[in-house]
Parts: C-alpha cells; sequence; structure tokens
C-alpha cells in the first residue's frame, strides 16, 4: 500500500524468551523489551553505544561467547543467555575492578545516593573487593565557575567525551595518556575554565558518578540566609518547576510551583520571586528589537540571547553570527538588574543590602552571573545561581517536608507572570511567546489562537513561516548545540535563511538543562513539557504584553521597550573569543 513503511524485524530467543525487534537495534534493546534489566555503566539512551565499560556482557549459547550487548546487533534465531555463573563472574570483577581504583568517599561525595556505581555495588552484593587497592591521584579541576571535574572519581566511561563532542559540538573533553594513566580532560591539560567550554552541564547530567558535577552554592547562600544585614531574594526559572517535584519522589511532568514557592519561603528567602516576570519583559524587549529589525530590514536574523550557553558557543565557535544576537540580557540578568535598581527604589531598600538569588535548570547560569558586564545596576546583577539540584538539596538539609508543604502564590510585583513565560522552560517556548507578543503587536488584532504547533515539539530543529501583515517571516528553533551548529553553517552557506532563531543550548531546552534532574530520557523530558504547557492554558492571561505588573514597571520607571533606562540596564553586548582571550580550534563544527 502507498504510503506504509515496512519495518524488517528479526526474532530472537533470550533466556528462553521469544523475542521480536526492529533489525539493526541491540541486544541490549531487545533485552528491554523482552522486560530484563542489564547491567550497563558506559550505555546512555541519548548517546552512541560504545562498548567501554563491557558490564552488560551476555551469552551467545551456541558459542558461549561473551559479548557486549549494548553494541551487539540482534541476528535471526540466535539464542542469548543474560544471567549465567560466568557472566556473573565477569561482571562482578569489572565492578571490583572498577571500585579498587575509586575513591571510598561515598559519604561526602556529592553523587551519594545517586551513583550509578555505587547502586550497581549494592546491586551486585558487594561487601569485599578481592584487588589492591589502587586510587588515583589526579589534581580537582576547579577553574570553571560552573563546574567541577574531579578524575580521581572517574570511571572511563566516555559518556561526557561523546555527550560533549557528537550532541554539544564543542569537543571540549577527551581521553588522554595510555594505559594506567589514561583519563579524561581538556586538551594541553588545560581546566575547563581555560578553554572554549561552554559550560552547559551536559558533560555532568551523563556522567554516572561524581567525576563532574556543579560548583556549589549552597554554603554561600546559607551565609546570606543567616546575615540579619542582608535582604535576600530568590527567582525561579519556568523549567525548575516542572522538574523539581522528582527529587522528591513526584512522578516526571508534575508540576511543583506552588510547593516550590513555600519551600523556598520556608528557608527564610525574604522575598520569593518568579523569573517568568522577567521571562514577559524579555519579549516586551526582543519582541520590539525584532521588529525594529524586521522594519529596517539589517541584523537579521535574530537570534535569542536566553541561553548563556548558547551565548557562549556563539562567541567562541560562531563569532560571525554575534550582532545577529539580540542584545537582550536573559530573563534571569534582567530580574537581578531589577531587583537592585526598580524594587530597591519601590520598597526603600539599600540595593548594597540586597543578596539575589536565582534557581536554575543550568549551570551556564552561574557563568553568566559572573560575567563581567553583567553589573549595569551599579552592583552585581546576581550573587548566586543554584541548580534544581541543588534547591533539592538545601529543602531536604533543612528537614523541609516538601511533599506535604501548602500551595503558596510568588510575592508580587516581580512574582507576577503570563503562561507566554511558563512556557520558555520548553524548546520553542520563546519563540511561540515571541511570536503571540509580535503578531498582536504588528497586526493590532487578537490572535485567533495563540498556540503556535508549528515551533513545538522536542526535534532538534524546527522550521515555521508565519505570515505578519502579508510579509512571510522565516523561523527557526534548534535545540542542543549540535543542531545549533547545524542552523548556522546553513546560514553561512547560503543554504538557509532565516528571520528569527531561537537557539537553547541544551537538548530540548531548559526542560533538559545541565542542572536538572539526572538521566531524563525522551520520554521524561516529554512530561516536563507538558507540565509547562498545561500550566500555561491553565492561566488567566497567556501574552506577555498583558502582564499588569510589567505595564506597571514600564509605567514607573522604563518608559518604554527598547528605551534608553531599559538599554542600560536590560541589554548587553557580546565578544569574540580574541575578545576573551580564548584561542578556539574549530574540529567539530
Amino acid at each position: 500500500m502507498k504510503g506504509v513503511v515496512t519495518v524488517e524485524t528479526v526474532t530472537l530467543t533470550i533466556d528462553g524468551q521469544r523475542v521480536e525487534i526492529e533489525k539493526g537495534k541491540t541486544l541490549l534493546d531487545a533485552a528491554k523489551k523482552a522486560g530484563i534489566k542489564i547491567p550497563t555503566l558506559c550505555h546512555h539512551p541519548a548517546l552512541r553505544n560504545e562498548g567501554a565499560c563491557r558490564l552488560c556482557l551476555v551469552e551467545l549459547e551456541k558459542s558461549k561467547k561473551l559479548v557486549t550487548s549494548c553494541v551487539f546487533p540482534v541476528e535471526e534465531g540466535i539464542a542469548v543467555r543474560t544471567n549465567t555463573p560466568a557472566i556473573r563472574e565477569a561482571r562482578k570483577t569489572i565492578l571490583e575492578l572498577l571500585i579498587a581504583g575509586h575513591p571510598q568517599d561515598c559519604l561526602t561525595c556529592t553523587r551519594n545516593g545517586e551513583c550509578e556505581l555505587q547502586t550497581l555495588a549494592e546491586e551486585f552484593g558487594i561487601r569485599d573487593i578481592r584487588f589492591e587497592r589502587s586510587p588515583k591521584s589526579f589534581a580537582r579541576d576547579t577553574s570553571s565557575p560552573s563546574l567541577v571535574r574531579d578524575p580521581e572519581k572517574c570511571v572511563l566511561c566516555g559518556r561526557c567525551v561523546r555527550m560533549c563532542a557528537e550532541v554539544q559540538s564543542v569537543s571540549v573533553l577527551g581521553f588522554t595518556h595510555r594505559g594506567p594513566e589514561v583519563q579524561v580532560e581538556p586538551a594541553f591539560k588545560r581546566g575547563l575554565g581555560e578553554g572554549p567550554c561552554v559550560t552547559c552541564g551536559q558533560c555532568a547530567s551523563v556522567c554516572p558518578v561524581g567525576a563532574i558535577y556543579e560548583k556549589d552554592s549552597i554554603e554561600d547562600i546559607w551565609n546570606a540566609l543567616g546575615d540579619p544585614e542582608k535582604h535576600v531574594v530568590v527567582q525561579v526559572a519556568p523549567a525548575v518547576r516542572a522538574a523539581l517535584g522528582e527529587e522528591f519522589g513526584f512522578e516526571p511532568g508534575t508540576s511543583v510551583t506552588k510547593k516550590m514557592a513555600a519551600a523556598l519561603r520556608r528557608l527564610g528567602f525574604d522575598k520569593v520571586f518568579d523569573t517568568q516576570f522577567t521571562a514577559d519583559l524579555t519579549i516586551l524587549e526582543e519582541g520590539h528589537e525584532f521588529i525594529g529589525r524586521l522594519t529596517e530590514g539589517s541584523g537579521l536574523p535574530l537570534i535569542t540571547s536566553c541561553s548563556p550557553g548558547w551565548i557562549n558557543y556563539c562567541e567562541n565557535f560562531f563569532p560571525e553570527f554575534v550582532d545577529n544576537l539580540s542584545s537582550c540580557k536573559s530573563p534571569q540578568q534582567m530580574f537581578g538588574a531589577l531587583v537592585k535598581t526598580y524594587y530597591a527604589s519601590k520598597f526603600g531598600i539599600d540595593p548594597s543590602k540586597i543578596y539575589s538569588v536565582s534557581v536554575m535548570p543550568c549551570t551556564a547560569k552561574k557563568y553568566e552571573a559572573e560575567r563581567p558586564e553583567m553589573n549595569s545596576s551599579g552592583f552585581k546583577d546576581v550573587d548566586a545561581v543554584l541548580t534544581t539540584r541543588e534547591l533539592a538539596r538545601m529543602i531536604k538539609e533543612a528537614g523541609i517536608d516538601f511533599v506535604n508543604l501548602p500551595d503558596e502564590d510568588f510575592d508580587a510585583p516581580l512574582g507576577i507572570s503570563t503562561g507566554a513565560s511558563t512556557i520558555f522552560g520548553v524548546t520553542g517556548g520563546v519563540m511561540e511567546a515571541a511570536l503571540r507578543t509580535v503578531y498582536e503587536v504588528v497586526t493590532g488584532e487578537n490572535l485567533d489562537s495563540i498556540e503556535f504547533q508549528c515551533v513545538r515539539g522536542l526535534e532538534g530543529v524546527k522550521e515555521a513561516e508565519i505570515e505578519l501583515n502579508g510579509k512571510k517571516v522565516r523561523v527557526a528553533v534548534a535545540n542542543g548545540l549540535g543542531n545549533a551548529a547545524k542552523v548556522l553553517n546553513s546560514l553561512r552557506t547560503g543554504e538557509k535563511s532565516y528571520d528569527f532563531i531561537e537557539i537553547m543550548a541544551c537538548p530540548s531546552g531548559c526542560i533538559g538543562g545541565g542542572g536538572q534532574p539526572r538521566n531524563a530520557g525522551l520520554e521524561v523530558k516529554e512530561l516536563r513539557a507538558k507540565a509547562l504547557y498545561d500550566e500555561d492554558r491553565s492561566m488567566e492571561l497567556r501574552k506577555s504584553h498583558e502582564n499588569p505588573a510589567v505595564k506597571a514597571l514600564y509605567d514607573e520607571f522604563l518608559g518604554k521597550p527598547g528605551s534608553p533606562k531599559s538599554h542600560h540596564l536590560l541589554h548587553t553586548s557580546y565578544k569574540t573569543p580574541e575578545e576573551k582571550g580564548i584561542k578556539v580550534v574549530k574540529t567539530a563544527v
């Protein structure tokens, strides 16, 4: 029949179970389909299989040969066994060797309780190690403002290397040396903070142990909260509310917005605000910037600037597009500037006493807060950044019963937002929010349907055409830096042409950020996205330009979008690698 795609399958037997599966899949895929769990360490569903750890060994019955199931393709008629004495002994030996070379500091490790090596050791009942302890002796790398690299804990699985090179197209990490000296590190023995690392944290999100993790800001924030001289405020990014609940046993896709606000209040913050307020503000500023460029026919395509990992990537690898970046600061940094000017003035608070904290799904936000230009208020815009994971740790440390907290709202006025800002947390959300406002500003008409399905979905690249007063506007949305590279290379060659582009550094956007709960596969990300879209639909106001608190901000303080005061506080500029003193070798793009 026309249009019907025939999928070729093979049939095999695993532990006596008959399994039919698509040709080209692996024995590991077949085992999963049969409901059989095979241990893995180097395998990750978002990455290419490599067969490095050898834990997934299985036995081919006829030959008694042990093969790595994550890379061995299924074959018609073969019989496979996954649980024999030889397999169990081989897996246990591999684990014991790994543990013998691993630090024994589980109680103080950031991954304690969620370490994959620790979990495997428990599942295999390992209580004694038959091999002599041979811990590594490598220096910890703390050069990055966002990430810490601890090579002593590295199990050489290669996940971070594959993520950085194959998904993110950055290629900062690689294997160096040989034999017992082999390790994963940046080239030329540089620290992560001394080269073109974009601080996206995707390496940390796939690391199975504590070899790469976010730089901890918790103690600084406890100190600020305990200082009676400080007025401590907090803002929370949209994607956090769709993932934080997972750290407390909620099903993926559960929005915990109001419990989160209650928890932050109980941690001791003087005011609990919402980054969605300045996400709405970003749409007003960026939307008018786009309208201006579109009218003038210059500076196109305009490319969004909300994602600091993407900004770093553009500056380092595609500097010819720096002028195409929106001059808008990210919502995090806009918020920080306003807290120490507008909010301080409105409520009579000395800005030097304000300590501004953000909770983000992103490790790159820590880098962004440290950028020297982010001080347009006369003070550092954002003093400290927590990831979603760090916030969960703070809540647990404080003994807060998160599950049973009452629902509470954010504080006004910087806690008021619309549904348009909620969807900032998922790829395509910034574009959709911008189109809701730009369309109505340009046409003077109300949208019949404000949901732009054409830019939704977790595909790596999406394209669409939107008609504005008879003019077709070409837009593109990319998530993950490898996909960003594809879009920008198509612009370089002239293959494609766009007017407006949204780029998010992390796969699936902020819901898949480097600071979110780990090991979120595509299904979990889809549920997180659904949570944000559902929250958008539940809100009374769904267009950024309808936010009454943003309107009041312009009336009382900024004047209008793009005003001199807006430009001073809410906009910035970006730098080429040469201006930042970085030499970049473009090997991955």
